[in-house]
């Protein structure tokens, strides 16, 4: 028997310890304390975006694999991150017009997608099932994508974590790309907790169709009329989770009650960083795609997703005078589409037709502008980073550009913002046309950006110049492996 002259205050003491660890497992999220699924492994791992990582693929063809890359299949490889080996991950190439190009052009350099549970049952890296690696295309400056997920996560929209990865096969050199916490299960956990609702990702079947669902518009209550949605779940939707997306679609159309089908604040928040950024390759341009929608309890939330042709780089399905520099910077925060395209994007469009939310989205956008650009948060967060990438970019054998060229890209891309930032402020204050009637009328009113050249940022003459470090770069690894 235990002899202790103050055994009965140990154990008074241990029972109260276990009461209070109890009570702070159970109200854990009231007390401020994270859920282990609110922090898992990999965030502090390959995502701690301080630091540029280590990624080396082993895999036995890489020639054969960069042939057949436009295939998008997926082989089994080992993937090394920062030391540590996980073996039957599946990789593949990915990419829609991105890829398309690569195949054109006769080019080696391609994103990735390395999925960890493609071939073992349960597999993970850290928590994470899987994630992608961007090939920065036409993006000389590599800080597109990176800068406009910092942007969403400063306005507190769910975004994917990112960091920079440098990449070797089989131990030689092949590249900088940016890592990217791809949405599914782990994204889901690490956001809206074990308890999470459905995410979409709607995407075209063909530009020439109508699709509507895509662009999120109400058309009957049968989900079967929305198989752009539905057809492209991350996870498998029963039909109480259809028939709560329809009816919060049905809500959304008419413009009424919207704040029991959307979550408006947040939503606002999206649409602030999304029309700064000027990316219309996405839910305010000619094609309507390249956004998550995430639905729980029948709210309704828009996600981000895909920003290498942002900034004005992206033109398909608009009129010439888009490239005109003037016009980008200045493009309408109130009207950021054509008035076709406006109608057609009911999570945008109806939204603004509420006069409260239309105020909330202007103070939104002032405290975006104050925040994260007068605050100096913008620039010191580009510069930092470029100044951490120098030596990979110069290191870079696959890049599509020059170094000298990298360096006028982020010094563009600085430009392009502080001006856009400069050009919303003075849409906020009534200086300078906020709509697309008014800019019309005003044509010659807004910021001065005759200096710039988007084209600095990427653009086609680059593939054609990338091809031969590209093929070199691929003839290298060929040879260590034979």
């Amino acid at each position: 028997m235990v002899q202790h002259k103050h055994i009965d205050k140990i154990c008074i003491g241990a029972a109260l310890l276990a009461v209070l660890l109890t009570l702070a497992l159970y109200f854990g999220d009231a007390l401020g304390i994270p859920r282990a699924s609110a922090v898992p492994g990999y965030t502090t791992r390959l995502f701690d975006d301080s630091r540029v990582h280590t990624i080396d693929i082993q895999i036995d063809d890489w020639g054969g694999f960069v042939e057949k890359a436009g295939e998008e299949a997926y082989v089994p490889c080992t993937a090394v991150i920062d030391g540590e080996a996980f073996r039957q991950v599946g990789l593949r190439a990915k990419g829609n017009n991105s890829l398309r190009l690569t195949e054109e052009y006769g080019l080696s350099r391609c994103s990735l997608k390395l999925e960890f549970d493609q071939y073992l049952d349960g597999g993970s890296y850290h928590g994470l099932d899987k994630f992608s690696l961007d090939a920065s295309f036409q993006d000389n400056s590599y800080l597109k994508t990176y800068m406009a997920y910092d942007m969403m996560a400063f306005m507190e929209v769910p975004a994917p974590l990112c960091s920079y990865a440098f990449v070797t096969v089989n131990g030689v050199d092949w590249g900088l790309f940016l890592a990217i916490e791809e949405p599914e299960e782990a994204f889901a956990r690490r956001n809206f907790g074990k308890d999470y609702g459905q995410l979409y990702k709607p995407d075209y079947r063909s530009l020439k169709e109508e699709n509507a669902d895509v662009a999120l518009q109400y058309i009957d209550g049968n989900p079967d009329s929305y198989p752009n949605i539905f057809g492209n779940a991350k996870f498998q939707p029963t039909e109480a989770d259809k028939q709560r997306l329809v009816e919060a679609l049905r809500v959304l159309s008419t413009g009424e009650n919207l704040e029991t089908a959307v979550d408006v604040d947040e939503v606002l928040r999206y649409f602030t960083v999304q029309v700064f950024v000027m990316n219309w390759d996405s839910y305010l341009g000619y094609t309507g795609h390249n956004y998550f929608l995430y639905e729980q309890d029948g709210i309704l939330r828009i996600l981000p997703w895909d920003y290498n042709l942002a900034f004005g780089t992206y033109a398909l399905g608009m009129t010439n005078p888009i490239r005109d520099p003037d016009i980008l910077i200045n493009y309408p925060i109130n009207t950021p589409a054509e008035g076709e395209v406006m109608r057609n994007r009911p999570l945008y469009h109806n939204l603004m037709q509420n006069d409260a939310y239309f105020a909330r989205y202007h103070a939104c956008f002032d405290a975006f502008l104050t925040e994260y650009f007068d605050s100096g948060r913008f620039s010191a967060t580009l510069r930092q980073t470029q100044k951490m990438l120098a030596p990979y970019v110069q290191r870079d054998p696959t890049a599509f550009c020059s170094y000298a060229d990298h360096q006028l890209a982020v010094d563009t891309l600085e430009q392009v913002c502080l001006l856009r930032a400069e050009s919303a402020r003075g849409q906020l204050e009534g200086e300078i046309p906020s709509t697309i009637r008014e800019w019309q009328e005003q044509p010659e009113a807004g910021v001065d950006a005759s200096a710039l050249r988007l084209e600095d940022l990427g653009d086609f003459d680059d593939l054609e110049k990338a091809k031969a470090g590209q093929d070199a770069a691929l003839a290298a690894v060929v040879q260590a492996g034979k």
